[in-house]
């Protein structure tokens, strides 16, 4: 019985489970929202919130404790820059975690985990590759139309290819 154990083994051995928490903890300080399962999630928020501490510190000593644990400099230039002053007022609870319902194969509990103030850099992302679609879209339709004034597509007549001469 594991009777006040504290942490999450996630059924992985103890080098597997610390490289998979680093990695979400870097995603999740680069993309400010990841969907994973709920006790990934759950396992991962403590070390975020330290993560975020260190930010908020600011000084070189912390700089190069969170270059230790996080796989990326950008991870780490973005803790300092942006996330660590938005939670520069507020102690502690710096995330989110919203259950978004069962994976289909396995039927795990999967959930976002997000930090909070996130929205609005997530609307501006969905913002920018929207406006990104319509002038794809933009270019691919003046391209059709300037195709179709030059004449059209010129199609091979049917057979013209590959008929034998005999």
């Amino acid at each position: 019985m594991r009777h006040k154990v504290a942490g999450y083994k996630l059924g992985r051995n103890p080098a597997h489970r610390r490289s998979l928490l680093r990695n979400l903890v870097t995603s999740l300080i680069i993309e400010e929202r990841i969907e994973t399962t709920v006790p990934k999630a759950k396992a991962m928020r403590p070390l975020v919130e330290k993560m975020i501490t260190l930010g908020k510190r600011g000084d070189l000593s912390a700089r190069r404790q969170a270059l230790a644990y996080l796989m990326t400099s950008a991870a780490v230039d973005k803790l300092f820059d942006a996330i660590g002053p938005r939670f520069g007022d507020r102690n502690g609870g710096y995330l989110r975690i919203v259950r978004t319902g069962w994976r289909k194969g396995d039927g795990a509990d999967n959930a976002f985990i997000e930090l909070l103030g996130s929205e609005k850099v997530l609307d501006e992302k969905r913002q920018k590759r929207a406006e990104a679609r319509s002038k794809r879209a933009a270019e691919n339709k003046r391209a059709m139309d300037e195709a179709e004034a030059h004449g059209g597509v010129e199609h091979p007549t049917p057979g013209a290819e590959g008929e034998d001469k005999t």
